[in-house]
């Protein structure tokens, strides 16, 4: 089944910088293009770090040591200094679902997007993930109709009725087998967008007695 790949929900034109961009210059860009974070790159585009709004306060209210008339002033700070890094990044080919399982698990808002080499190509969000929620009802039904009953169960567009609202969708109609059903509603319910699904889908053929059954000592050939 097709899931939505980070490359179909990420901005490709994206504003970096490099490490020896200046404190005041990051918080410029950031004010400038109005997001919460920019990669650093090297000079071949590998990203090297990330440096977001918070970085830039911890250092802005980090003491200044008073004794010192070698300490340089704040604007004179790069990014390679405040800097969160290894940078946390993700493949265009990865799914939707894998960019919020990393985002969730390192505790960050964006991820650059790289390529084989790690090169950046883009960037993804929290927001652009949140956008999923936001699906229309049309797209989730013809997904559900053509992604999954069609591609992935073979099953015939008559067969099932799909009804979406606000992200909730209920399924109706019978399917040939029983054991269908359960992998009908588990692919709906991983389809991004949906909310919740309400099925009443049953099956022609109560295929659940057909199963195996495990085999005894006394039924094994010696």
């Amino acid at each position: 089944m097709k899931h939505i790949k980070v490359g179909d929900l990420m901005t490709d034109e994206v504003v970096a910088v490099v490490s020896a961009t200046s404190f005041k210059d990051v918080a410029k860009l950031l004010a400038q293009h109005d997001v919460s974070g920019l990669p650093v790159v090297d000079d071949e585009d590998r990203v090297v770090g990330v440096v977001s709004e918070s970085d830039l306060l911890i250092r802005q209210a980090a003491p200044v040591a008073a004794a010192s008339s070698e300490a340089s002033p704040v604007a004179e700070v790069t990014a390679g200094e405040v800097m969160s890094t290894p940078a946390v990044t993700i493949h265009a080919e990865e799914t939707a679902a894998d960019a919020a399982r990393l985002m969730t698990r390192r505790s960050v808002e964006r991820l650059p997007v790289v390529d084989e080499e790690e090169r950046l190509v883009g960037i993804v969000t929290r927001r652009d993930l949140l956008r999923l929620f936001l699906r229309p009802d049309s797209e989730i039904r013809r997904r559900v109709t053509d992604d999954v009953l069609g591609d992935t169960l073979g099953v015939h567009a008559e067969a099932v009725e799909v009804h979406v609202i606000d992200g909730v969708v209920t399924l109706s109609g019978v399917v040939d087998r029983q054991s269908q059903v359960p992998v009908l509603i588990r692919l709906v319910e991983q389809l991004e967008g949906v909310v919740a699904v309400a099925s009443a889908v049953t099956g022609r053929v109560d295929d659940s007695s057909l199963a195996p059954r495990a085999r005894t000592p006394q039924s094994m050939p010696w």
